[in-house]
């Protein structure tokens, strides 16, 4: 006997419209550098809540673009600059030179990044571990770099003019200085050197501003420092030294080349001489020159560090610079207080 036919199978209802809608995606987080400070990334974080929240990532890219995530070379900046105070002080600055001179440390450092940055817009992207800065991941403009540039370098003009004429006439060299420095990296195996007499010139500034002169041991300092600064820049070169050669940068590491270990040695030893004919012409006391002997094993610690070339342990020596600083700081502030 045939069976009945069985009734159509009912479809499932379609689902809402609104249910078939895909989700928008997540926004994505800002990229940072490889080589920012987590620590530094965390507090940006917690200081931009303050901000409305559509504000937020454009502050966030130029503080990035600054190197507020990355403090270590403002206080690599920041030691010699005290150092310069506390000697032409002969003790304790004056609060508002040590503010004034403070402030600008972090104001100059953010606009020769942007400028730096900026010189270096085609060269940074073919460098692994800074292809992310905001510039050459293509967050920021180079327009809008150069105003950034031009603003800093405005507020700390205006900084300078609290001190006294010459400090005044003295900071349009410093000024020169760090627009000069980041373009040097073309023309020049050195640019090291020049990115030294950048930072160091905050030291003849300094003793121009307590003193109203500039006299031999500031410039004996500030020849120390040259000497420093290429140390550390050197080894921070040797990060990416195999980069840097396939871009057509230049620098140190990439002129000393196998040299490098032997001749940043020499360096070494010739900013040490320096410093120790400083705290011999300033008359310091015992706590300097037990820095100074501290100074000098954080050093060898460099050294050995570095023994096998990995970049990673380069980048390490080169951040351990900051404790060196602040150690001679401490020593020489000590120091003076003794005296």
């Amino acid at each position: 006997m045939p069976q009945p036919p069985r009734p159509p199978r009912r479809q499932p209802p379609k689902p809402h419209a609104a249910r078939l809608r895909p989700r928008p995606p997540a926004p994505a987080a800002t990229a940072r550098p490889a080589d920012a400070s987590a620590r530094s990334t965390a507090a940006i974080e917690f200081l931009l809540r303050a901000l409305p929240e559509r504000w937020r990532d454009r502050a966030r890219v130029y503080l990035v673009l600054t190197r507020f995530d990355r403090p270590v070379g403002a206080l690599l900046l920041m030691w010699p600059t005290w150092w310069a105070l506390w000697l032409a002080a002969h003790d304790f600055p004056p609060w508002k030179l040590l503010l004034i001179f403070t402030v600008g440390v972090f104001v100059m450092r953010a606009a020769g990044c942007a400028i730096n940055d900026y010189a270096d817009r085609d060269l940074d992207p073919q460098v692994r571990r800074i292809s992310g800065r905001p510039l050459a991941a293509g967050r920021v403009t180079p327009r809008e770099a150069l105003i950034v540039f031009a603003a800093l370098l405005a507020v700390a003009f205006g900084l300078v003019l609290l001190t006294n004429p010459l400090t005044i006439k003295l900071s349009f060299a410093g000024a020169a200085l760090a627009a000069l420095y980041p373009f040097s990296k073309r023309h020049t195996d050195l640019p090291q050197v020049v990115l030294g007499a950048a930072f160091g010139w905050s030291i003849p500034m300094a003793f121009a501003a307590v003193q109203g002169t500039v006299p031999p041991l500031g410039w004996l300092l500030f020849l120390g420092n040259v000497l420093w600064s290429t140390i550390y820049d050197t080894e921070y070169a040797m990060v990416d030294r195999e980069d840097d050669l396939k871009a057509g940068a230049r620098s140190t590491a990439i002129l000393f080349g196998d040299a490098d270990l032997p001749i940043l040695g020499v360096l070494i030893a010739s900013f040490l001489l320096a410093m120790l004919l400083v705290g011999t012409r300033a008359q310091l006391a015992w706590p300097y020159f037990l820095g100074l002997a501290a100074a000098a094993g954080q050093f060898g610690w460099q050294l050995w560090a570095q023994r096998e070339r990995r970049p990673e342990r380069c980048l390490a020596a080169f951040r351990a610079n900051n404790l060196l600083g602040m150690t001679l700081w401490a020593g020489m502030a000590l120091a003076l207080a003794l005296r």
